[in-house]
C-alpha cells in the first residue's frame, strides 16, 4: 500500500525523483496547492477504490496523513 500510495502521490503532483515523499506536506511544493489537492484525492480515490469525506479530504495534509488515511479507509 505505501509504495502504490508514493507512485500516487509523485504522478498526482508531478513530482521529481529527488522530492522526499514521504515527509512531503501541503503546500511545500508549489504542485500541492488547492488544485493539486483535487487531483492527489481523486487519483487516491481511484487507485485504492475508496470515497474520502470532505473532513478527510481538509486533513490530507502530508504524506503520512494520507497513510493513515488509506489505512482506515473501509475496502481500501
Amino acid at each position: 500500500m505505501h509504495e502504490r500510495l508514493r507512485a500516487v502521490f509523485i504522478e498526482a503532483l508531478d513530482l521529481g525523483a529527488d522530492v522526499d515523499v514521504e515527509n512531503l506536506k501541503y503546500r511545500d511544493i508549489g504542485a500541492w496547492d488547492s488544485v493539486g489537492q483535487m487531483s492527489l484525492v481523486a487519483a487516491i480515490e481511484d487507485e485504492f477504490g475508496i470515497r474520502l469525506e470532505t473532513d478527510q479530504v481538509i486533513d490530507l495534509n502530508s504524506f503520512q496523513a494520507a497513510v493513515a488515511l488509506v489505512k482506515e479507509a473501509p475496502g481500501a
